[in-house]
């Protein structure tokens, strides 16, 4: 696809549906949290922290950030397969990390599945180090 113009900002409640369905089809590995209710809940708590890309009015890209007042982290990043490598991936990961920075992070993190070269290939290329100290324990409660 040619480069195409695009813009980032915040999601919005009406976003969540399309959020889904971009993560669908950017193929990202579901989680139990994907759904419009649980969306709509991080929209609604107001953090300024869960951005999308728009383009040509669609939904092109996302990212969730999260900051627990010590370090900040990335969740989410997707951008659809077809507006890959135009600079959206890495603008949405640059904005969080401007927001977090203004909040005081001074250290930032993202969870990368293991088999996904390409997620892998990326958050090394913006300048994210495997940290190979730290395993992942995760507990449900529902």
């Amino acid at each position: 696809m040619d480069s195409v113009d695009w813009s980032l900002r915040e999601a919005c409640r009406e976003d969540c549906p399309a959020v889904l369905d971009l993560w669908r089809h950017a193929e990202a590995i579901r989680s139990s949290t994907d759904s419009p209710q649980e969306l709509e809940r991080l929209v609604a708590e107001g953090r300024g922290l869960f951005l999308v890309a728009e383009a040509g009015g669609r939904l092109v890209g996302s990212i969730i950030g999260g900051w627990d007042g010590w370090r900040g982290s990335m969740y989410r990043l997707a951008v659809a397969p077809e507006f890959r490598r135009q600079g959206i991936a890495r603008s949405l990961v640059a904005e969080v990390e401007r927001r977090l920075r203004v909040q005081g992070a001074r250290r930032m993190s993202v969870l990368v599945v293991k088999t996904e070269e390409e997620a892998r290939a990326f958050w090394t290329a913006v300048g994210y180090d495997h940290d190979r100290r730290i395993l992942r324990h995760v507990k449900m409660l529902d």
